[in-house]
């Protein structure tokens, strides 16, 4: 009787996971246009999407070759994400949580004129929510009319659990930080962040770090508070950082 059991129960297994493939590969012909759809409708323009393999066994969604742009009234944008990895729950629990245990994403090129082109204007769907965040070899660019463009190459960042509202909402539930900025008149800083204090050096601030402590600001419940908040943060960091540096020059004299 036992060893009934046991084959009824081996090939239910066999079934359950065969049946997962299938599923996998059938509704991985149309994730590639959803994604898209849900990309472009976020964002507000054109999203495409290159190869999707979903692996409903192992848990796992691979995208390639993620693109979107717009460019309107409101401003302009250019994202372009070569490589994307969500975890997902193993053997079939994905077709139940759809949100990602880890997002990993590598290559990333993001260029925008306003923060106001990242505020969806009606979102129709629940964003993404992940467990863990980890990007690399990336960058973020914005278009300010005052001093001219400046860019944050990330070399490293490594983020908590995020909700998606904004391709920046990692930064709230950031653990750790290596990145630099790129200011006009060739002038860049070297960030550092982890453990809740930042780092800063080069341009202005010399090579010697100043460091001060930084609490983020919780997340908000919709994409423009959370926009606000991250414009808040910078200006304050900036703020203790100049104050800092001016506090150790003082110091060493």
């Amino acid at each position: 009787m036992a060893r009934k059991l046991a084959i009824v129960a081996i090939a239910v297994v066999a079934s359950w996971l065969v049946a997962l493939v299938v599923i996998g590969v059938v509704v991985g012909r149309d994730q590639s246009v959803r994604i898209a759809a849900r990309l472009g409708e976020s964002l507000q323009g054109s999203a495409s999407v290159g190869d999707v393999d979903l692996a409903l066994v192992r848990g796992r969604l691979s995208i390639d070759q993620l693109s979107v742009r717009r460019d309107d009234a409101v401003g302009t944008l250019a994202l372009d994400v070569p490589e994307v990895r969500c975890e997902l729950a193993p053997l079939g629990g994905a077709l139940v949580d759809r949100g990602c245990s880890e997002l990993a994403v590598r290559g990333v090129r993001l260029a925008i004129s306003s923060l106001d082109v990242l505020h969806p204007r009606h979102p129709q769907r629940a964003p993404i929510r992940t467990g863990h965040v980890s990007i690399a070899d990336s960058s973020v660019a914005l278009a300010l009319p005052a001093i001219g463009s400046v860019e944050l190459r990330i070399e490293r960042a490594l983020a908590g659990p995020t909700v998606l509202r904004t391709p920046l909402s990692w930064i709230f539930a950031l653990d750790a930080l290596d990145a630099t900025i790129e200011l006009p008149a060739n002038l860049s800083l070297h960030l550092h962040y982890a453990g809740g204090m930042l780092g800063a050096d080069g341009a202005l601030f010399g090579r010697a770090p100043v460091v001060v402590p930084v609490e983020l600001p919780r997340p908000a419940a919709d994409a423009h508070a959370e926009t606000r908040a991250l414009v808040e943060l910078g200006e304050d960091v900036a703020e203790r950082l100049v104050a800092k540096r001016a506090e150790d020059w003082l110091r060493s004299r």
